[in-house]
């Protein structure tokens, strides 16, 4: 996209029920994104399950959100939480049972609720019947259903993989030896999620058919967990030196895009050619997610950054969605155009771990391998066999995964109405007695009443969903500000990005002399000759 101007126009995009609906790993016009593990326990065993989800499916509904984004819920041995699977046809037996993912799919679609299941399929678990095979023998069918390599040797004779590809997760390689057979297999991820050779058509043909099992059970779609790192590139060549300090760097030129969820890929003009009819409807695109990344040598410090680096990358990716055809998905929690999704906690404003916890609260493998990294990494200085680590915990509470995994806060009681039982997995958190659904749903100012508000009014307005992208005054640092028009509809959308009071004045190019406010995050906010003063983080929504 070219610099924009104060107004960049683009065209509308094709209507369909998908891009109207609401996901919250949950409801698709806004759809609701659940973390199994963490959304509600209703067996008391202090980890939430399928029963749970079912149970909390009315307020869903109520919420406003049409489709839920559900998240691994396969047999699995847990090495990443559920996305190392061992069986895709069979329920992870701590979540429950088959009949019980029946119930909730019945559930979910008498309220009116589409289920979208999260798909992971660039890798599988080690233990999965799959590699089990591949695994046994140079000469099993199942062989080339992963991809194996032989091995180098570095200057001293020992051996080293294959080439110099870094682990996604901490600053190990992205191969794994196994002794039996003498040879490396590529996981870009742990140790225990090998990586598919989906150039192998009876790995597609697999994956098609286990694709089907579901659809065939009612499910509404997929969500292709790193869909784009399936296809790598010929002769798996060494990666460019971008962090010195290691022996092993990000390959994403070399595994992404030879083909969902689409991360490592800055650039619309690829991510576009995979939404077609008969393929992707819509891409998560991580740009926006990766705004504040940290630098190849330390992924888990936040950068700082100006508004308009942001408004940038929106208004790119609305262009370039609107201009071929295609569809985001919006979200800022992991989890303008586009179907929202919705993190669990983000309906309530949860928030991440409070400052004085330690490091005994954190459980994610990326972070426990980051940790690791780094720890090795100081070891190897002088002095430093046991080295202090503290600095890294501002960053965990910014960026770790563990964050969005805190169980989810339902009301005031014992772990915030999570479980009955005994210890979560996870801890609560601290301020779970202000900060639940049951409090938050009677107060008609809380983040809770405003989110079903939010979603009502996407519902109505369908310039919401389908109206063109208009910026305003785009070298603003403070405000983004923007029009959006849909056959006749317009509306202003204008947002302070400070923690400070400002005054906005609205370009004399636009007619608000009719405005009406249809959202406010503090409830207010009005236009008064050709200004607006916003307080701090406070957002508007006028109808003009």
């Amino acid at each position: 996209m070219s610099e924009p101007n104060q107004s960049t126009v683009i065209p509308f995009a094709e209507k369909h029920w998908w891009k109207e609906a609401h996901l919250d790993s949950a409801p698709i016009l806004c759809a609701k994104q659940i973390y199994p593990a963490s959304f509600c326990d209703a067996n008391g065993d202090g980890l939430g399950d399928l029963k749970g989800i079912t149970s909390k499916i009315p307020y869903l509904a109520q919420l406003g959100v049409n489709a839920i984004w559900l998240c691994p819920i396969y047999k699995s041995p847990q090495h990443d939480m559920g996305y190392d699977i061992s069986d895709y046809r069979e329920v992870y037996e701590p979540y429950g049972t088959m009949a019980d993912f029946d119930e909730l799919l019945a559930t979910m679609k008498k309220h009116g609720l589409k289920l979208i299941m999260d798909l992971v399929v660039n890798h599988c678990s080690s233990e999965h019947e799959w590699f089990i095979e591949s695994k046994s023998s140079k000469q099993n069918p199942k062989r080339d259903w992963f991809i194996w390599r032989k091995g180098k040797q570095d200057e001293n004779g020992q051996p080293i993989p294959p080439n110099n590809w870094r682990s996604v997760f901490g600053a190990g390689p992205a191969w794994t030896y196994d002794e039996g057979t003498d040879e490396w297999y590529l996981r870009l991820f742990v140790s225990q999620q090998p990586d598919l050779n989906w150039e192998n058509p009876e790995v597609r043909e697999a994956v098609y058919d286990l694709m089907k099992f579901w659809l065939d059970k009612g499910v509404d779609g997929f969500r292709m967990d790193v869909i784009n790192l399936i296809s790598k590139a010929p002769g798996l060549p060494d990666a460019e030196v971008v962090d010195p300090s290691s022996k092993y760097q990000p390959s994403f030129k070399y595994t992404a895009n030879g083909v969902g969820e689409t991360p490592f890929t800055h650039d619309p003009k690829i991510l576009i050619q995979y939404i077609r009819k008969d393929e992707l409807q819509m891409v998560f695109q991580f740009e926006m997610h990766d705004l504040d990344g940290g630098d190849a040598a330390n992924p888990m410090k936040p950068s700082p950054f100006k508004l308009t680096q942001l408004k940038k990358i929106i208004g790119r990716w609305q262009q370039a969605m609107f201009e071929g055809n295609g569809w985001n998905s919006i979200y800022f929690g992991n989890h303008d155009s586009g179907t929202p999704y919705v993190y669990q906690g983000e309906d309530i404003g949860m928030c991440n771990m409070p400052k004085d916890w330690g490091f005994e609260e954190y459980k994610d493998v990326a972070t426990l391998q980051w940790i690791d990294g780094v720890r090795e990494k100081r070891q190897k200085e002088p002095g430093e066999e046991n080295p202090d680590l503290s600095d890294l915990l501002p960053y965990m509470r910014a960026k770790a995964r563990d964050n969005a995994r805190t169980p989810m806060q339902w009301d005031t009681t014992q772990n915030a109405g999570f479980s009955t039982g005994g210890k979560p997995w996870m801890r609560v958190h601290d301020d779970y007695e202000q900060w639940n659904v049951e409090v938050q749903s009677k107060d008609p100012n809380s983040v809770n009443s405003f989110y079903k508000e939010l979603f009502r009014l996407r519902n109505e307005h369908l310039v919401l969903v389908y109206g063109d992208f208009n910026y305003l005054d785009f070298d603003n640092e403070d405000v983004f500000a923007y029009v959006k028009e849909h056959e006749g509809e317009k509306v202003l959308v204008v947002l302070n990005y400070t923690g400070k009071t400002v005054t906005y004045t609205i370009p004399s190019s636009l007619e608000t002399g009719n405005a009406k406010l249809l959202l406010g995050t503090l409830g207010k906010g009005a236009i008064e000759t050709g200004k607006i003063v916003l307080e701090p983080w406070e957002g508007l929504l006028f109808k003009l």
